[in-house]
């Protein structure tokens, strides 16, 4: 059953699957809402621009699902929340998962479930706390046919890089993705590594569960087109992008920019005059 919904996940002829992540409404993090003021009119954009899947939170998820018509992108629905974002960890850190986690997301037709897998440097209470919601969520996923993301987030030191920001060293990667798939991901949404062409073993590590690669901090048109061009001939499945696209001047255009990359192998000049 699993595989029913996958099929609505990834492109029938590339196999590949290009997420947006609108997700990160998160407590303490206002910097992360521009952009994403009025969602009613993000997710109204990001259907016109016609990614494979958004990903929204269970508030959020009507936006989507509301909309009528059969050829809207698919839901993945983020199960879990995290108060672990700022410049300083909080006092209690946490990362809580939403009740009858599977029966909502049933509820509102998602075609997959993503939870965290934190690696922060000086909480491992957190960590603790993903691994207990992925192993409590893995049963349920099996039970009702949903497939499981598990996002292996490696975090810089939050009073460095203000929490969330990549750690891009492979080791590190390498480890949480290989944890990952040993828990029982479905599919991996990892953080791309410094060195793209090292991506390779990433995608090896995770043996044969497919490799999506979240964007991370605004960048330039050009850095992000050439990192997703990198990725991809790397064998990663897809991307997860979310500031790169919703903070963009023109989501549209950005959004069939990565489209065309993604499905039809565009190059990045080609990619480039689709904005």
């Amino acid at each position: 059953m699993k595989q029913y919904r996958l099929n609505r996940l990834f492109n029938a002829s590339s196999k590949r699957c290009f997420d947006v992540a609108v997700d990160h409404g998160f407590f303490n993090q206002p910097g992360f809402l521009q952009g994403i003021e009025d969602m009613r009119q993000v997710v109204a954009t990001l259907v016109d621009a016609g990614p494979d899947a958004i990903q929204l939170t269970v508030g959020q998820a009507r936006h989507l699902q509301s909309i009528p018509g059969k050829q809207k992108p698919a839901l993945v629905l983020r199960t879990d929340t995290a108060n672990v974002y700022g410049k300083e960890l909080p006092a209690t850190a946490f990362s809580l998962m939403i009740e009858e986690t599977m029966l909502q997301a049933v509820r509102l037709d998602a075609a997959c479930v993503c939870v965290n897998l934190f690696q922060i440097p000086g909480a491992p209470d957190v960590t603790a706390q993903c691994i207990e919601n992925i192993i409590k969520l893995k049963p349920q996923a099996d039970y009702y046919g949903m497939p499981m993301m598990v996002e292996p987030l490696v975090f810089q030191p939050n009073a460095i890089a203000g929490g969330y920001m990549v750690d891009g060293d492979l080791t590190k990667i390498l480890h949480l993705v290989r944890q990952a798939v040993e828990l029982g991901a479905d599919v991996i949404k990892a953080d791309p590594t410094d060195d793209v062409s090292q991506y390779h073993k990433v995608i090896e590590t995770a043996s044969g569960i497919p490799v999506l690669v979240r964007g991370g901090g605004r960048v330039s048109d050009k850095e992000i087109l050439v990192r997703t061009e990198g990725l991809l001939k790397q064998g990663a499945s897809g991307i997860v992008y979310g500031r790169n696209v919703i903070q963009h001047p023109n989501p549209r255009g950005i959004t069939q920019a990565l489209m065309a990359m993604v499905h039809r192998n565009a190059s990045v000049d080609e990619a480039l005059k689709l904005i």
